[in-house]
Parts: C-alpha cells; sequence; structure tokens
C-alpha cells in the first residue's frame, strides 16, 4: 500500500488515544502497574500500531486484516477502561471522554474497514 500511515484519522486519533491512556493510567494504584494498567497501555498502543504496520503492507487486504486487529484492540480496550471506571479507578469525566474517543475510533475504523473491503470486491 502507498501513502503515509501518519496521514491517516485513523492513525492520529489512535495515537491521541494511547496517549490519553496512558496520562490517565498514571493515577492508578501501583499495585495495578503489572495488570490493569499494563493491559490497557498495550491495547491502547496496538490500535495505532496495527493500523501503521498495515498501512505498511503491500496488498489492500492485509491492510484491512490489520484494521481488524487495531479494532479488536479498540474494543479490548473499552472494556478494560470500564473496569477501570467500576473500580473507581477512572472519575466519570475522564471515563466518559475515553469513551467518547473510542466510538469515534471505532466508527473510523469501521468505515475504513467498509471502504477498503468494498474497493476489493469491485
Amino acid at each position: 500500500m502507498s501513502g503515509d500511515y501518519r496521514n491517516l484519522i485513523a492513525w492520529r486519533k489512535a495515537k491521541r488515544l494511547a496517549l490519553d491512556v496512558y496520562r490517565c493510567t498514571r493515577k492508578f494504584p501501583k499495585d495495578e502497574i503489572y495488570g490493569l494498567t499494563s493491559q490497557m497501555r498495550r491495547a491502547a498502543v496496538s490500535v495505532p500500531s496495527n493500523i501503521a504496520e498495515g498501512k505498511g503492507r503491500y496488498s489492500q487486504k492485509e491492510f484491512v486484516q490489520f484494521l481488524y486487529h487495531a479494532r479488536g484492540s479498540l474494543l479490548e480496550l473499552e472494556t478494560q477502561l470500564s473496569i477501570a471506571h467500576d473500580l473507581e479507578y477512572i472519575d466519570l469525566t475522564v471515563f466518559e471522554s475515553l469513551e467518547s474517543e473510542t466510538e469515534e475510533l471505532g466508527r473510523i475504523l469501521n468505515g475504513l474497514i467498509n471502504r477498503f473491503q468494498v474497493q476489493r470486491i469491485s
């Protein structure tokens, strides 16, 4: 695939989300450093990483596969955010903001997946 992944809105928003998750998890209890903190950070970083890796592949089919991986990591992160909120590690305002970011990014990823799948079929 040609083009720079850094030009993709999905990648930019995913990177911003990852940075927001890192900032948010700094406040988690220290005993969560190898638990929820680590898992959330890995899932958050996985989203823009998969978008970038997919963009670097040679076919649209491979790109779409990595977009699916990114979406899976995003859904994993949404679940972890919900758990962190339920454990009162994240206050409601921060949770709602991060949830809004994940929902918007999910819509963008779904749009990209649909766009490239339709192009591949045509």
